[in-house]
């Protein structure tokens, strides 16, 4: 499995990681998933203090159990839970962060974490504040480095010129090339990495599902349409999923993509896209070519 330097930080990541959302809640079965992963040379595990209100990092944390220095471990920090109350708050608060990443580590069953990540954000928050308990938690080692979660280009402008952010975890698939326009090539120039989350679009873009509805700017018609132009692409053995994954890393501010996983197939389908070469500058023309080159309308 190909490793990439996260943005300019000493972190280096597997270019397919493991989103964890999609574990379940079935301690053995995500374990195995999890395992499966690192033996077939993934390093980058995503979770976040959200997911299953915690019980995906405990699972997360029990199945990397001896195994703490093979991972690079990212979790995600900012929704908090009010007692009495259903649903979540969001806080980007420094007290908050400083409270919540205690209890991440302890779920987690380790003293630091490589990756923290604000989960979410708006350009109302208190990003001063926000940036400093970040910055206190790297310096007293609690965290390695840190990014923001966001699909608000006004917000990562402000986080890209006032904190040492290494990473912007960001949706990008062929059907939601929203942050080629807006994110990414300021990225780029700043040497921030960029995760990308979503790149199979939840599954309309898995080689072996059937698509029920429609997903950003596509109807479902639309969507079927462009999966049988993207099967001409299908060459050398190559699926519709690897090809996908393949899109989404073939950025140059990628250095890794998350797909989810729910099945030891899932995972397997996932991971085969790191065996299949890269997309041709040719190959590339023709996906932009029949897919819409969206762009964010909201908080630009």
């Amino acid at each position: 499995m190909k490793k990439n330097r996260l943005g300019k930080s000493e972190l280096l990541v597997s270019e397919i990681g493991l989103g964890c959302m999609s574990l379940g809640t079935e301690e053995g079965k995500a374990a195995a998933i999890i395992h499966e992963a690192l033996e077939r040379g993934v390093t980058l595990l995503d979770t976040a203090d959200l997911y299953d209100a915690g019980l995906n990092e405990e699972l997360v944390g029990k199945a990397i159990k001896g195994r703490r220095g093979d991972v690079v471990l990212a979790t995600k920090v900012g929704n908090r839970r009010i007692p009495g109350q259903d649903g979540w708050a969001w806080d980007p608060s420094k007290e908050y962060i400083l409270s919540a990443v205690k209890d991440s580590l302890r779920r987690l069953g380790t003293d630091y974490i490589d990756l923290y990540q604000l989960h979410g954000g708006t350009i109302d928050d208190p990003i001063g504040e926000t940036i400093e308990a970040f910055e206190q938690l790297k310096r007293e080692g609690v965290i390695r480095e840190y990014g923001i979660s966001s699909i608000r280009p006004n917000v990562i402008r402000e986080y890209v010129s006032r904190s040492s952010i290494v990473s912007v975890m960001n949706p990008y698939s062929i059907v939601d090339r929203r942050a080629e326009e807006a994110v990414l090539p300021l990225l780029e120039e700043r040497g921030i990495g960029v995760i990308a989350r979503g790149p199979l679009a939840s599954g309309a873009l898995a080689a072996n599902r059937t698509p029920v509805r429609g997903v950003l700017d596509y109807e479902l018609s639309e969507l079927e349409e462009l999966r049988k132009q993207l099967t001409q692409l299908e060459t050398d053995g190559r699926s519709l999923t690897q090809l996908a994954l393949r899109y989404s890393l073939a950025h140059p501010a990628v250095a890794a993509i998350i797909p989810g996983a729910s099945s030891r197939e899932q995972l397997l389908q996932n991971l085969s896209a790191a065996e299949v070469r890269e997309l041709t500058p040719e190959e590339l023309r023709t996906i932009r070519g029949v897919s819409k080159a969206n762009q964010y309308a909201l908080h630009r």
